[in-house]
C-alpha cells in the first residue's frame, strides 16, 4: 500500500492539472487572424526590424490590425508586397528595391595609420581607442563587424574597407546599426550617385589622412543643376528626392569622391 498510495495520488493530480490546463486554454483563449499567419509566412523571417517594427510578425500584426503600409519590407521587397496585396486584397504600391553602400574609399593604399592595432578585431574595440587606428576617425576601419551581422554574406573586406555585393544585398539596414562610425546607408537601387566620405576634417587634416578624402571644395555643389549636392560637415552629401543621377558632380570631383554606378 506504501507504494500504491503515492502513485494513485501523483496521478489525480496530474489528471487535475490538466483539466485545469485544459479549462483555462478554452477560456483565455484569443483568436488570432490568419490573415496574420499569412502574412508572417509570405515575409522572409529574418526579423531585420527595417519595417520599423519588432520583426516580421509583429510587421504582420501591424498591417492586419493597425493599417501598416503593405510595402514596408525592404528584405522581401516587391515579392513580399504583392504577396501581402493578396492575402489584403488592396494594392501594395510601388515597391523600390534599396541596397546598402559603405560612404569610405579609405582603403590600405589611401588612408594613413595612426598605430598598429592588435586587439578584439572589432570596429566598434578599435574605435574605443583614440577613434580608431586610422588618422581619419570618420572612415571605416575593416575589422568587420558589419560582416558579422549580414543575413545575406553581402559584405566583404576589401583592400582595409567594407564592400558591398549588391547582388546579395536586400537592403534590410541590419549594418547600418552596426557601423560604430555611421559610414552605411541604404539608399534605393534607382540612385545611381554615390558620395563615398564622411570626413568631417578640415581639408588640410583630410589631405593627410586620406588620398581619396573630401575636402570640401563645393565643385559639386556648384555643377548640380538640381541643387542636390550640399558641402556639409566639410564633406558632400547629396538629396537623392532632387538628384536625377546626371553625374555632373562626379565628372568635376578631383579627389573622385563621388561616383555613379
Amino acid at each position: 500500500m506504501s507504494i500504491i498510495e503515492p502513485i494513485i495520488f501523483f496521478s489525480a493530480l496530474g489528471l487535475g492539472a490538466g483539466v485545469l490546463l485544459a479549462a483555462a486554454s478554452k477560456i483565455f483563449y484569443v483568436k488570432t487572424d490568419e490573415r496574420v499567419e499569412k502574412i508572417s509566412a509570405a515575409l522572409p523571417g529574418i526579423n531585420c526590424g527595417a519595417c520599423g517594427f519588432s520583426g516580421c510578425e509583429g510587421y504582420a500584426s501591424a498591417v492586419v490590425n493597425e493599417g501598416a503600409a503593405l510595402n514596408l519590407c525592404k528584405t522581401g521587397g516587391a515579392e513580399a508586397a504583392a504577396a501581402i496585396s493578396e492575402v489584403m486584397g488592396v494594392d501594395a504600391g510601388e515597391s523600390v528595391p534599396e541596397k546598402a553602400v559603405v560612404r569610405c574609399k579609405g582603403d590600405c593604399e589611401a588612408a594613413t595609420v595612426k598605430y598598429d592595432f592588435e586587439g578584439v578585431k572589432s570596429c566598434a574595440a578599435a574605435e574605443i581607442f583614440y577613434s580608431g587606428f586610422k588618422k581619419c576617425t570618420s572612415g571605416c576601419l575593416g575589422l568587420g563587424d558589419c560582416i558579422k551581422v549580414c543575413p545575406q554574406g553581402a559584405i566583404s573586406i576589401k583592400g582595409g574597407i567594407a564592400v558591398v555585393d549588391e547582388r546579395k544585398c536586400v537592403g534590410c539596414g541590419i549594418c547600418v546599426r552596426e557601423c560604430p562610425n555611421g559610414l552605411i546607408a541604404v539608399r534605393p537601387v534607382t540612385n545611381k550617385v554615390d558620395y563615398n566620405c564622411m570626413s568631417k576634417d578640415s581639408a588640410k587634416n583630410t589631405l593627410a589622412a586620406c588620398k581619396n578624402g573630401c575636402i570640401g571644395c563645393r565643385q559639386c555643389e556648384r555643377v548640380c543643376p538640381e541643387h542636390a549636392v550640399k558641402v556639409e560637415n566639410n564633406h558632400a552629401e547629396v538629396d537623392y528626392m532632387l538628384c536625377t543621377s546626371c553625374g555632373k558632380c562626379a565628372g568635376v570631383c578631383k579627389r573622385r569622391v563621388i561616383s555613379v554606378r
